[in-house]
């Protein structure tokens, strides 16, 4: 099964640059042009455009974006346009902001990345924002959620796939000293072991704790802890466990009850399009019966939805 949702297109990024400066000319934007570029183009192509543009035109493309779009597709378009890591510094930044704090975008953004993958974004945040991610998240997270943003984004963790039986049962032993069979909480164990492990040596901690204690740590963090702290716990293990289940139920609520929280759907969306989206439309189907397109074609509307159902894919 093709993993991409956008497959890389023929057509030569200058006469891309070329159709955009024309969808931009006149009394508003061809929308409708804009969109039936960019939304089929990889993360390279997008790249070679904004170059082209530049070259071209003497302009920076996502200013013109900026002047040109509306709204949440102007939104959804802009985050769309840079690199996966850049992309992930950006929404940093911005859910950073005194202002515009969202410290659920900032849960979901470092408990979901890699160690690699939070490493460079790391560079990058401090090239682009001309400050530390460590010093904004201190000055913005608090108490226990924020030891384990800290912890994810500074120490580097091992990514392959080989495990320590031995190691992932001492592991589960502590989580449940720390846990279960205490008064309270000590939160330490929960920090060290949730940022140190890697993924597959999570999956198989749950597994001796299952094994050991006869419950799951799904279930001990949501006992043992609350807030955001629970939060970020449960988002790193259940991206150890399967990424793709773990968005699929967040796009699920973004789309839950009155009104549409879009901001959480145009991210998820649009950062996991280049990544796993093909994956998170087959889980969306199989828990919520319906298909992802389809819960955001009747969420959306105008060029806003053509925009977000053209990074989706086909339905089917």
């Amino acid at each position: 099964m093709a993993t991409l949702t956008v497959l890389p297109s023929a057509v030569s990024p200058r006469e891309d640059a070329i159709q955009l400066y024309k969808a931009f000319k006149g009394f508003g934007s061809d929308d409708v042009a804009v969109i039936g570029i960019l939304a089929h183009r990889d993360a390279t192509q997008r790249a070679y455009i904004q170059q082209e543009y530049k070259t071209m035109y003497s302009e920076d493309i996502l200013k013109r974006l900026s002047s040109e779009l509306r709204g949440k597709l102007e939104t959804a378009v802009l985050l769309w346009m840079p690199d996966p890591a850049q992309r992930d510094a950006n929404i940093l930044r911005d859910s950073l902001s005194p202002g515009f704090i969202d410290l659920e975008a900032v849960t979901e953004v470092i408990c979901s990345r890699t160690s690699l993958q939070l490493q460079t974004l790391k560079q990058i945040y401090h090239s682009t924002c001309g400050t530390y991610l460590e010093h904004d998240i201190e000055l913005q997270a608090s108490g226990d959620h924020q030891k384990i943003l800290l912890a994810c984004v500074n120490k580097p963790r091992y990514e392959g796939p080989e495990v320590d039986r031995e190691m992932a049962a001492k592991d589960a032993k502590a989580l449940y000293k720390a846990g279960e069979k205490k008064l309270g909480t000590d939160e330490k164990v929960f920090v060290k072991i949730f940022s140190e492990r890697s993924n597959a040596h999570l999956i198989a901690i749950n597994t001796c704790y299952h094994d050991m204690y006869g419950g799951s740590l799904k279930k001990v963090i949501k006992k043992e802890t609350s807030g955001l702290f629970e939060r970020a716990l449960l988002t790193i293990l259940q991206c150890a466990e399967n990424p793709a289940k773990y968005f699929a139920k967040v796009l699920y609520k973004s789309m839950q009850g009155l009104g549409t929280n879009d901001t959480t759907l145009i991210r998820v969306i649009v950062t996991r399009t280049e990544i796993d989206m093909q994956y998170i439309k087959v889980e969306y189907h199989k828990k919520y019966n319906k298909s992802l397109n389809d819960a955001v074609h009747s969420e959306t509307s105008g060029h806003y939805r053509t925009f977000l159902l053209s990074l989706l894919g086909p339905n089917h």
